[in-house]
């Protein structure tokens, strides 16, 4: 098996100049949760600058950097006030070039998260809008008037029935000039109208100006939700009533009808001039896999991949997300194996299981008690095995375990606050407003980052801004880094393989035994040679009949790729036990 020694360099091959991300692996850092270098309790940019060794010791290629820009942080930064500055509570300008260039040095390049589908009410564009029902950014925004037969801040009055992603109405009344704005997300989160050109050109020209500082490429928010549909009369339309009794306005602005021109001029007038050079990549919520092929296809000059939703929403019960249910394995199988196989010959995948509005996967899916790192090794397997392009969260590669909050007094997220509120307004016990956000609340993944086994994980000199996950004693980066069978030397390598083998990039995908409970297996073949992936998703051993499962050609010599456990079985033979949550691949 490949040597995972802590001094070992995984680093195979130099950056590709030809869309070098399809052999990339990206490593998003949630700045305020890193690393803390100033002792205020946030982190901050010198202190991803202090830790690029450790990322550069992991292998990745890329840092997914969120929001740093000057923001009200009243979404964490989200919420852009200034697309040209840096938040203090992060740093300088200066702080940031230094960090693109010595993450350069290392092999690293910068991807910066874009917001584009809405500012801050704080950034001077909206500033100017809502000055004035004559100012000349008033159509900067979405601005409107009451419902007719309503006047205005009266129950119902509100342009259209849509609700918030953050609970409430989706539109905010200004009383100074007694029309409402739209707000998919926060009221303090405007949207920008995309129908108006200047406001598109003033979004490109913004880019190329980060481009031209070196960072290689966007993550770009919700940029599907960009393009409202409007009626003949240039009105949005109602939606179907949720759960919660406000409008589900999303078939209306997700993937609307001049998304495609809207990314596709994107595409000509920042990135165009350097092909193959950037990275770009659209989170994009409600996305099918149809429209993911149109995103996705070279010859249309959209985007290199998407980031979809459909396989993080199979734990979603009849009220949201809130309101968690089971996972049932055999449809996460089949739906990842979808977008394998519907994205095979035209697009590519962005492949993911965490991110800063995701809990932690071992939590969520595997199991952080008993077999915990054989759990996030086997999860982390299964998905580095697909094709595309595997992202991973930080913590992700030490298998951090969710925060286990008890209380909302230790929430700080402004969707998960924002729903305890509501929630408890329409009936909801505190009991299962807390079970809800302690399995699905966004901040299980935004705890700070466990260095070591000092106070709080060596995160901050001083109490944190959002406490600790309670594992940092024992679940830290300093005690992953020393033991050779650890989660994070099982991600290297993992990154190692996706670095030098073509296999792994270019292999066709096949789903074995797509209904079993427990089993998830595939290969990822070409002519010559393939990769069989097998992994017990379950806390019971697993005796798997590879004639029932249709594994062809069992016969042939195979050797251990990667494996969860340090004595794996070594050939495939008519019966394959697995351990409780044990994973092996084998070559043949």
């Amino acid at each position: 098996m490949p040597n995972n020694s802590p001094d070992t360099d995984l680093r195979a091959q130099p950056l590709a100049e030809q869309a070098w991300w399809r052999n990339a692996v990206v490593y998003q850092v949630y700045p305020r949760s890193f690393a803390d270098s100033n002792g205020d309790g946030i982190g901050d940019l010198r202190g991803i600058i202090g830790r690029l060794e450790y990322l550069e010791a992991l292998g990745i290629d890329v840092i997914w950097l969120s929001p740093v820009y000057r923001s009200p942080q009243d979404d964490n930064g989200y919420d852009i006030a200034d697309y040209q500055g840096i938040d203090p509570m992060f740093g300088t300008l200066g702080d940031l070039d230094e960090l693109i260039a010595d993450a350069r040095r290392r092999g690293i390049r910068i991807v910066m998260d874009l917001v584009v589908n809405h500012t801050s009410d704080e950034h001077p564009w909206f500033i100017e809008s809502r000055s004035s029902p004559n100012s000349a950014k008033r159509d900067w925004y979405w601005w409107r008037s009451a419902r007719p037969g309503f006047n205005a801040g009266e129950a119902g009055a509100e342009p259209t029935n849509w609700g918030s992603a953050f609970s409430g109405s989706a539109w905010a009344l200004d009383e100074a000039s007694n029309e409402y704005f739209l707000h998919l997300y926060s009221p303090k989160q405007p949207d920008l109208n995309w129908e108006n050109p200047a406001v598109r050109d003033a979004i490109y020209a913004m880019m190329r100006w980060w481009l031209e500082r070196g960072i290689a490429g966007f993550r770009m928010d919700v940029i599907n939700q960009i393009s409202k549909r409007l009626d003949a009369d240039g009105n949005l339309s109602d939606g179907p009533l949720r759960a919660d009794g406000w409008g589900d306005g999303s078939p209306e602005f997700t993937d609307g009808p001049r998304i495609h021109e809207f990314v596709a001029e994107m595409r000509r007038e920042v990135f165009e001039a350097f092909p193959d050079t950037f990275l770009t990549v659209g989170e994009m919520p409600g996305v099918t896999v149809e429209e993911a092929r149109l995103y996705t296809a070279p010859e249309r000059r959209e985007l290199d991949m998407v980031f979809q939703f459909e396989h993080m929403n199979l734990d979603h019960g009849p009220a949201g997300k809130f309101d968690p249910k089971p996972l049932h394995l055999p449809d996460l199988k089949r739906s990842l194996a979808r977008w394998q196989t519907e994205l095979a010959d035209r697009g590519w995948n962005a492949l993911y299981w965490s991110n800063h509005d995701q809990p932690r996967i071992v939590s969520r899916w595997g199991d952080d008690r008993a077999h915990r790192v054989e759990a996030a090794k086997t999860l982390a397997t299964v998905l580095h095995f697909h094709r595309g392009t595997p992202y991973i969260y930080q913590g992700e590669e030490l298998g951090m375990p969710n925060a286990d909050y008890t209380d909302l007094s230790q929430y700080r997220d402004l969707e998960s606050l924002n729903y305890a509120a509501d929630a408890a307004a329409r009936g909801i016990t505190a009991e299962n407003i807390i079970r809800g956000l302690a399995v699905h609340s966004r901040d299980n993944a935004r705890t700070g980052f466990p260095w070591d086994a000092t106070r709080d994980g060596g995160f901050s000199a001083v109490v944190p801004w959002i406490s600790p996950t309670p594992t940092w004693a024992t679940i830290n980066a300093l005690h992953a880094r020393s033991d050779e069978r650890s989660v994070f030397h099982h991600y290297r390598q993992l990154i190692g393989l996706r670095h030098s083998d073509p296999l792994l990039i270019d292999g066709t995908f096949h789903l074995l035994a797509a209904e079993h409970p427990d089993l998830w297996a595939f290969t990822r073949s070409t002519a010559r040679e393939r990769f069989i992936v097998l992994a017990n998703c379950s806390t019971s051993t697993l005796e798997v009949d590879t004639a029932a499962i249709e594994l062809a050609d069992t016969a042939r010599p195979v050797s251990v790729v990667i494996s969860s456990h340090s004595d794996p079985q070594a050939s495939i033979d008519e019966a394959i036990v697995l351990r409780p949550w044990e994973s092996i691949v084998y070559r043949q």
